[in-house]
């Protein structure tokens, strides 16, 4: 499983929000920081905003914030913002029946633990762990002392 360019870049532009607090923010500025290409934050910011992760004024000090602290925002929020709801098959994609196997498969009724683990886990990181800076690597051309 791999998560989409858009929904990495969601998670980049929301993680360089938290650690500004409470400033408000621009697609512009988050692009600039992140790298994230404009049109893309442009598009990111209104999905997120439709996702109720931000919250957007416009006008003069106008731009917008994380509408939750960032403990209270987890990576599946921000995933399920972009991506729809998390569902490995169409097995557990409610409304969705496009498996040509599905009556007879004995791993259908299986799919549901499966993909609540996968939920699971990416519920289990806050963009609060998400927005602290990673200790850096030591290179391979470091000698250690």
């Amino acid at each position: 499983m791999r998560l989409s360019n858009l929904a990495d870049y969601a998670v980049v532009m929301l993680a360089a929000a938290a650690r500004r607090g409470e400033t408000r923010l621009s697609a512009t500025c988050l692009a600039e920081e992140t790298g994230v290409p404009l049109p893309t934050a442009q598009k990111l910011v209104g999905r997120l905003a439709a996702a109720g992760l931000i919250v957007s004024s416009r006008g003069t000090g106008g731009g917008f914030k994380l509408a939750r602290d960032p403990a209270a925002i987890s990576l599946a929020d921000i995933v399920e913002a972009v991506e729809g709801p998390i569902a490995m098959t169409t097995c557990v994609d409610h409304g969705r029946h496009e498996c040509a196997v599905e009556q007879t498969c004995r791993v259908k009724p299986h799919w549901n633990a499966v993909n609540d683990a996968m939920r699971g886990a990416l519920a289990g990181v806050s963009l609060a762990t998400l927005a602290v800076s990673a200790p850096r690597e030591a290179s391979s051309m470091e000698v250690p002392a």
